[in-house]
């Protein structure tokens, strides 16, 4: 016998609003159910047969978000995700730039769940985690084929927590396991010191939050006081972040017009401009294969403006955009809404940007070939003015 059966009108009632739920689900998929309704019966027959046969009693709620990150993962978008109010928060706290964390910045190369960068003073620092490391475990579960929102969340938590990674690392025969205590992160992304006695300012930019604008505004005064005639920005393994700090970074360095383009789907577009008030000093900006996103849109209008001098190699490719959604209950939907072109109009995704001047670097290298071309470019450059 059923539980439907068992637990007469309070199923009865159960069953009203589940079908109240699938029609509005209909009404708002636009009508779909002429088309779709075998589907639609389908997940009705799912749900209730979890609901009333599953050997463990189910939260609705368990039910319901399993159900929306379904459907969000079927889209096949590794940059589309439903983020759970614990997860949403934590994005949150990324893009404000200060959490509770290890200090690890992570992306997803090659399908694996791979370190780009760890800050120094940090709890993965300190334990000698290096970019190119591969985590393979985090805690109990598989890292192989994580979103990377799910990755950062499992990685993040309230300040001194445990957690665990199982690294591995190229040239290193096995993996290891790793055990850090989560601390108060409040990373910097903008870092800049001057190239002794060249004259040329060396910027690096690890991310794009709301504080980098600012940051990158107070490092350029300081160094501009400390005689900085050219620049190197930095831009390598930066994984991207917010559009809008993006587009006010690319005003210190882009002449005015166009930095980016973003198309809809709809066919509306709308383009984000620099107001002119560059530098206008010689500049390099060094890529490689881990700048992407918010990266990449500095990148190209760099190069499409020719206001310096790309050095490095191609680029991620990753030339979508998403849009961050609140839900109820605090929870959030990251989706991909856009794409978009840099000032020429190149569409960029899963191409990557071609640099000016390729210099390839091995990871294990003693020595940064890219900076000490950048440095050899804006020497002659500087030359050539005087």
């Amino acid at each position: 016998m059923s539980n439907c059966r068992r637990t007469g009108n309070r199923c009865t009632r159960w069953l009203a609003a589940l079908v109240l739920a699938v029609f509005l689900i209909v009404v708002v998929l636009g009508g779909m159910l002429v088309s779709n309704y075998q589907h639609l019966g389908t997940l009705l027959q799912v749900i209730h047969l979890v609901r009333t046969r599953y050997l463990e009693p189910v939260n609705t709620t368990t039910l319901v978000d399993g159900a929306i990150r379904g459907l969000v993962k079927s889209l096949n978008d590794p940059y589309s995700v439903y983020l759970d109010p614990g997860e949403y928060a934590r994005l949150q706290e990324q893009i404000r730039g200060t959490f509770g964390g290890l200090g690890i910045l992570v992306g997803i190369k090659e399908e694996r769940l791979t370190v780009v960068r760890s800050y120094q003073g940090t709890p993965a620092y300190r334990a000698g985690i290096k970019p190119g490391d591969v985590i393979l475990r985090i805690d109990d579960r598989d890292a192989r084929g994580i979103d990377l929102d799910t990755a950062v969340s499992m990685m993040r938590g309230p300040v001194g927590t445990e957690v665990k990674l199982t690294i591995a690392r190229q040239g290193v025969p096995q993996p290891w396991d790793v055990k850090l205590v989560r601390e108060e992160i409040s990373v910097p992304t903008v870092e800049g010191r001057m190239i002794p006695g060249k004259g040329i300012g060396y910027i690096s930019l690890s991310q794009f939050t709301e504080k980098t604008p600012e940051e990158l505004g107070a490092t350029i005064s300081r160094l501009k006081k400390e005689g900085m005639r050219a620049v190197i920005l930095d831009l390598r393994n930066n994984p991207g972040g917010e559009l809008r700090s993006a587009v006010k970074v690319a005003n210190y360095f882009i002449p005015r017009g166009p930095v980016v383009y973003i198309q809809y789907r709809s066919g509306r577009e709308e383009t984000y401009t620099s107001e002119g008030r560059n530098l206008n000093l010689p500049l390099v900006v060094l890529i490689n294969r881990g700048s992407a996103s918010a990266a990449e849109i500095l990148a190209g209008a760099v190069k499409d403006t020719k206001a310096g001098i790309l050095v490095g190699e191609k680029t991620f490719g990753k030339g979508i955009v998403q849009t961050v959604f609140d839900l109820e209950n605090g929870a959030g939907l990251k989706l991909t809404t856009a794409r978009y072109l840099t000032p020429l109009r190149h569409d960029i995704h899963k191409k990557g940007i071609v640099p000016d001047v390729t210099v390839e670097q091995d990871p294990q290298a003693g020595v940064d070939l890219q900076l000490e071309r950048a440095i050899e470019i804006l020497e002659n450059r500087m030359a050539g003015a005087a």
